[in-house]
């Protein structure tokens, strides 16, 4: 009876070697690395069985532990490199190979642009179904880096904690809860920097206590800061598990007198368990509720929550592109989907029509409109709704798009905005994208009634696996 009832419960599911998979974790293989996936890591190959090496580079041959496998593919970690590629570069971060941050800084940046360009074609081709190469094929421009790709976000989300008694502030080590202490970050900006070590040294100093996520106790749980790269504008949000702040005052005047060009300090209140940053509650301690900014002539308000480019330098690319790929003359009558704060909007209006911008946050759109009058646009009108509901509304209301630019999550367009648009059948679609999966998932869908043209990839974050882009579609009029 033992044996019979031992057979039908089966291995222990930490029992990885059951499966039948040529590796085992904890073993170290030697394998030779083919490319890199959309998230960086090295694709190699082990008696046909796919492994992604964290660290590794294509044409590289590498010694590497396995940590995790699965029937089809299995996850390590490079622990020597036996061959290097002559693309391999020396991260310039201490931290590097404990943070979870970046993903490729050991790798040449020209070549990162050329893997991001590489990773939409690949999934032009495989998920679209999409020629890349040869006659009748779309055009996938190189991507647009930047000059100098370092230094350049301008938000900063910290997590607050304790070691050993002390303070700490950092980032998660990669794939972890645990905070990697950190006095500079090579891809914040300076002041991020600055401001986020005044919090720190000062918390201490006064006591304030750091939160423990695990026993949900503590106080300070981020400070996250957000810096105006033209204006130069600098505002500290903390965010606490109460809202009372033990010697609140001192703490505020030592901020206003420490973080250089500070000019809103912000208290938002999280008394969840949760790994949601933001709390319900948002109250200005000192100074103003906004900072300022501008993407090209366009200024942007900045609030503790609203949603806001993290590069504006790499962003004034993106949209401009946008811009351009709309054909706009000053005649037409675009809709803007997922139109955010009003960013792409915007842009567009200067060379618009009209514009009509429509988002599902009601809070978004009431940036987008104090947006619109900050600069004075009123070639523009804003509504909160799911688009694909909004959108025909307008259509009722005899309103036909020339152009419609989608600019959705990274989850993609929802089925029924790309019905809409199809419906529609606006001469143009821009489609800006921070997924190539799913923006070649939707352009095959788009793909029924529009030719797809080209793509331009933007590297909006140097030295992370993440790439946007932005597609342009014409109507096919063959197709209608």
């Amino acid at each position: 009876m033992g044996k019979t009832t031992k057979k039908r419960r089966g291995p222990h599911p930490s029992a990885k070697a059951e499966l039948d998979v040529p590796v085992r974790v904890g073993q170290t293989v030697e394998v030779e690395i083919t490319g890199l996936n959309h998230e960086g890591a090295g694709v190699g190959r082990i008696e046909g069985y796919t492994l992604f090496v964290t660290g590794a580079l294509a044409q590289e041959r590498v010694r590497a532990r396995v940590e995790h496998v699965k029937k089809n593919f299995g996850f390590a970690k490079m622990v020597e490199v036996v061959e290097a590629s002559t693309y391999r570069a020396l991260p310039p971060c201490p931290l590097y190979d404990r943070c979870g941050g970046c993903s490729l800084q050991h790798l040449d940046y020209a070549e990162q642009l050329r893997h991001k360009q590489q990773i939409v074609r690949d999934n032009l081709r495989r998920i679209g179904g999409f020629q890349v190469e040869g006659e009748g094929a779309i055009t996938v421009h190189p991507t647009l880096g930047m000059s100098d790709p370092w230094r350049y976000r301008n938000k900063a989300q910290v997590p607050i904690g304790e070691e050993n008694g002390a303070l700490v502030g950092g980032f998660y080590a990669e794939k972890s809860h645990s905070i990697i202490d950190m006095e500079a970050c090579m891809i914040q900006h300076q002041a991020n920097d600055d401001a986020v070590a005044v919090v720190k040294k000062l918390a201490a100093q006064l006591q304030i206590r750091a939160y423990d996520e695990q026993r949900h106790t503590g106080l300070l749980r981020h400070v996250v800061v957000k810096v105006g790269v033209k204006t130069g504008e600098v505002m500290v949000v903390l965010v606490t598990t109460e809202e009372e702040i033990p010697q609140r005052e001192r703490l505020v005047e030592a901020i206003r007198e420490q973080v250089a060009g500070v000019t809103s300090i912000v208290q938002n209140v999280n008394a969840e368990r949760t790994n949601v940053i933001f709390g319900k509650k948002t109250v200005t301690l000192w100074g103003s509720d906004v900072i300022y900014d501008y993407i090209g002539p366009i200024k942007f308000a900045i609030s503790a929550r609203s949603f806001y480019q993290v590069n504006p330098a790499q962003t004034e690319v993106l949209y401009n592109k946008t811009l351009e790929y709309a054909g706009a003359t000053g005649t037409e009558t675009v809709i803007d989907a997922y139109c955010g704060i009003g960013t792409i909007s915007l842009f567009l209006a200067q060379k618009s029509r009209h514009v009509y911008g429509v988002e599902i946050v009601p809070e978004a759109i009431a940036d987008a409109n104090r947006n619109a009058e900050l600069n004075g646009v009123e070639n523009v009108t804003f509504e909160a709704g799911p688009a694909e509901v909004v959108i025909p509304a307008w259509k009722e209301k005899g309103i036909r798009a020339d152009v419609i630019v989608v600019d959705p999550p990274r989850k993609g367009c929802d089925e029924a905005l790309l019905a809409t648009i199809l419906e529609m059948q606006p001469e143009r679609v821009v489609y800006v994208s921070c997924n190539p999966s799913t923006l070649a998932r939707d352009l095959k869908v788009l793909a029924e009634r529009y030719e797809v043209r080209e793509v331009q990839p933007v590297d909006m974050f140097p030295h992370t696996g993440h790439v946007e882009s932005v597609a342009l579609l014409v109507k096919d009029d063959i197709k209608n």
